[in-house]
């Protein structure tokens, strides 16, 4: 009898060291692989201001004044940098002479014009000395013989003089409107030594201190719009199909604050050699920091999405060198199936290989879970073969 009893004993304690495990996966719940609707893709970008502007020297000369230091606020119209003008103001000077002179040559020309339409000098008597016989004596004896003979014409002689007179005083309206536009184009250059504010802003970099010898071309300083800040960064083309204008994304700056920024603007082209587009996202007004700042835009991945899924942290089978999970294939057995993990989220994983949407997997598995063991399925409800995603791998 003792002997009996301790057989019986043995198979009761082997039956149960072998159910052990099963009963536990029996008992654990089942849960339905999603796909992840949330994946994005976060690319660095630079916060930059709404506007900005380098205003650069426009003519040679000595730097007299800079207004303000860097992070100064400045008005529009506000005087930013002034440059020494005594060389173009003494141009200017020499101009107003030109056009002065211009002036009386033309009050000239038209009195000899006026004269010779009056009193022609074809016809005047005092052209040659001799108390004017020798010219007397060409109009009535010499100009009406050689006219007779085919010599001369007095009408095309009156047009020729007339016209000459009136070319004088083309030409002398002609020097005075060069002397003007020179004037014209030197106060042009007297105002651009004064590099004005084009909108409220302020400074943000000053490239010259007062003192400084300046070329045309030359950065004096910068000058933004910061009251609104955007956020410029280069997104992969993949991306910006997912991407219109107007649409909200998320945006983590570097000091801490996240924020809903609006897709403001999508260049049209792609860099070729980098194959990204450059788009602006507008911050909200008020937000902490200032340009220059870095800022991880966080963008939606459109159809890469699809290839991501996310799990409950619990389904990762405890222990291991490697993540795994315990799937449930078609014949109500469990599958430990490697996985390759793309962050967490939560209390949920994110997989990015290794498992397909639609899949059925232990929410909370064992560390002795192994392929191959049955698992009972009452919480998983109905499920036929063909719907189950591992027959179709």
């Amino acid at each position: 009898m003792p002997a009996r009893f301790f057989r019986i004993f043995l198979r009761g304690a082997v039956a149960l060291m072998l159910a052990g495990p099963l009963a536990a996966h029996a008992s654990s719940q089942v849960v339905t692989v999603e796909p992840d609707r949330a994946a994005t893709r976060v690319v660095s970008g630079t916060v930059i201001p709404f506007r900005e502007v380098t205003l650069t020297a426009q003519s040679a000369g000595r730097v007299i004044e800079v207004a303000g230091a860097e992070g100064d606020r400045f008005e529009q119209g506000a005087v930013l940098v002034a440059i020494s003008d005594d060389r173009l103001r003494a141009q200017r000077l020499a101009a107003q002479a030109e056009m002065r002179t211009a002036e009386s040559a033309i009050r000239e020309a038209q009195m000899q014009y006026g004269r010779e339409m009056i009193a022609p000098q074809s016809r005047s008597l005092g052209q040659m000395p001799g108390m004017g016989v020798p010219s007397m004596f060409d109009q009535m004896f010499t100009q009406p013989m050689g006219q007779f003979m085919g010599f001369g014409d007095p009408a095309l002689d009156r047009r020729t003089d007339l016209y000459s007179r009136y070319i004088g005083v083309d030409q002398a309206q002609a020097r005075w409107e060069q002397a003007r536009a020179r004037v014209t184009e030197l106060d042009a250059a007297i105002r651009d030594t004064r590099s004005e504010a084009p909108f409220d802003g302020l400074v943000m970099h000053k490239h010259v201190e007062a003192g400084d010898t300046v070329q045309p071309g030359q950065p004096l300083v910068s000058f933004g719009h910061v009251e609104f800040l955007r956020v410029e960064a280069q997104v992969p083309v993949r991306l910006v199909a997912g991407l219109q204008e107007d649409d909200y994304v998320h945006v983590r700056l570097d000091t801490g604050d996240a924020v809903e920024a609006r897709v403001a603007q999508i260049f049209p082209l792609a860099d070729p050699q980098r194959h990204t587009v450059t788009v602006k996202f507008d911050l909200p007004q008020g937000v902490r920091g200032g340009p220059g700042m870095h800022a991880a835009v966080h963008l939606p991945q459109g159809e890469v999405a699809g290839e991501r899924v996310v799990i409950p942290r619990s389904a990762l089978i405890p222990g291991g060198a490697l993540p795994r999970v315990a799937v449930l294939d078609g014949e109500g057995s469990v599958r430990v199936r490697m996985v390759r993990l793309g962050g967490m989220r939560g209390d949920q994983v994110v997989v990015t290989s290794g498992l397909e949407a639609g899949m059925q997997i232990l929410a909370r598995p064992d560390a002795g879970v192994r392929s191959g063991q049955p698992v009972g399925r009452d919480t998983s409800g109905p499920r036929s073969l063909e719907a189950d995603p591992w027959n179709r791998m």
